[in-house]
């Protein structure tokens, strides 16, 4: 995400070619008008090189993900400043980021289990909502309103839930409608805001994680270190309560008990970017430790990454998987596949939404809890027009 932004290093694309990425659009799907609408929500990433600059522009100017000093000057003057290296950088994996591919393939296939298991709210259409990159978020629900569904689910592609991500994607629509008329008043609203915790989402990381240790020999297989990476957080965001930490690691457990336990495991901390103190441990040190301990061998996880981006296609691939394992001497450093369009991976989205569909209860009520020492007067007026909206 972030470090990618100052520090980016990329490689080929691990999965999907930037041809069916181009071609692969959802416009080119015959729908029906839409009884209920998925709204997925996630940052984006720039499917072309000329969308880096504004891509970066989105990031550096909004305080919800970023706080810098004087932002509206030192914000742009970042995002023109790294524009042409991340512009090489993404020209190296083909031209752009899979997560558009990844998301429409995803949200493709929940819509036709949707249409089988849910009949009655049927027929489901899914909409993708980035931040930062088109379709921006303001635009997709221009998009809704013109298809005016009865129902619409803002569906956050983040697992679990950050202020920095979820918290930033939910404060723009809430934004977007502060300064335009909402033409989905009449329409029945609802909230996933976090699903960590879903038995098939750790059921599909432990498949992952399966299938990667079956590429180390069998002699060496039970003392291969699985290190879950997420996204790191800066320090300030946790101290003011930030849940994401510990629902990252409610995820862990959660997939070390589908593995029943069989390797040992850690929880690391990646992407950290500026001289303020973050999460850690961070990922690259705690490969470099634990090969201090003789430790050879390990697996990272994309634990809080639901498709393959840039950070899992370079900085793992690439900067650990090869650099790094050679650098440190480690005997094989492997990666597990972000979930992506497995089948489990799918069943967990559609049972998600399902249930929701399902229970009655349109937003989580930690949704609409501020964290305790909260400094973002907007998540006051957000959380609040959520409370009405979903009412």
């Amino acid at each position: 995400m972030l470090k990618n932004i100052f520090l980016p290093r990329c490689s080929s694309l691990r999965l999907g070619t930037l041809a069916q990425m181009r071609n692969f659009s959802v416009q080119s799907v015959q729908y029906s008008k839409p009884r209920t609408a998925i709204v997925m929500l996630n940052m984006g990433g720039p499917q072309t090189t000329d969308q880096v600059h504004d891509y970066l522009l989105r990031i550096m100017t909004d305080r919800d993900m970023i706080q810098l000093p004087v932002q509206s000057k030192l914000g742009p003057w970042i995002a023109k400043r790294r524009t042409p290296e991340v512009q090489k950088k993404y020209a190296e994996i083909g031209g752009g980021s899979p997560i558009f591919k990844w998301t429409n393939i995803q949200g493709e296939l929940l819509c036709k289990q949707l249409d089988k298991v849910s009949p009655e709210t049927a027929p489901h259409k899914h909409y993708v909502a980035f931040r930062y990159v088109t379709p921006l978020t303001e635009d997709t629900l221009k998009q809704v309103e013109q298809d005016k569904p009865e129902r619409v689910v803002l569906f956050s592609q983040y697992p679990q839930y950050s202020c920095a991500t979820s918290g930033s994607s939910f404060n723009a629509i809430f934004t977007h409608y502060k300064s335009n008329k909402n033409g989905l008043a009449n329409a029945k609203w609802s909230v996933i805001d976090r699903w960590g915790t879903h038995p098939l989402l750790a059921k599909t990381f432990a498949d992952n994680i399966r299938k990667e240790l079956d590429k180390f020999p069998v002699e060496k297989r039970k003392d291969v270190i699985v290190l879950f990476s997420a996204h790191s957080l800066p320090l300030k965001a946790v101290n003011r309560g930030d849940a994401y930490p510990s629902e990252v690691g409610a995820t862990v457990q959660n997939v070390m008990e589908h593995l029943n336990y069989c390797n040992p495991y850690c929880l690391v901390w990646q992407s950290k970017v500026g001289p303020l103190p973050w999460l850690e441990p961070f990922t690259e040190n705690a490969i470099k430790g634990y090969i201090k301990q003789g430790k050879k061998n390990f697996i990272l996880v994309p634990i809080a990454f639901v498709n393959e981006h840039i950070e899992t296609l370079h900085e793992l691939d690439i900067e650990y998987c090869q650099e790094l394992a050679h650098e440190v001497g480690a005997e094989r450093i492997g990666r597990a596949a972000a979930p992506n369009d497995h089948p489990l991976f799918i069943d967990a989205m559609t049972d998600v939404v399902h249930s929701h569909l399902k229970n009655g209860n349109a937003v989580n009520p930690k949704f609409l809890l501020r964290c305790p020492s909260c400094v973002n007067s907007k998540c006051h007026s957000s959380k609040q027009w959520y409370r009405e909206m979903c009412n």
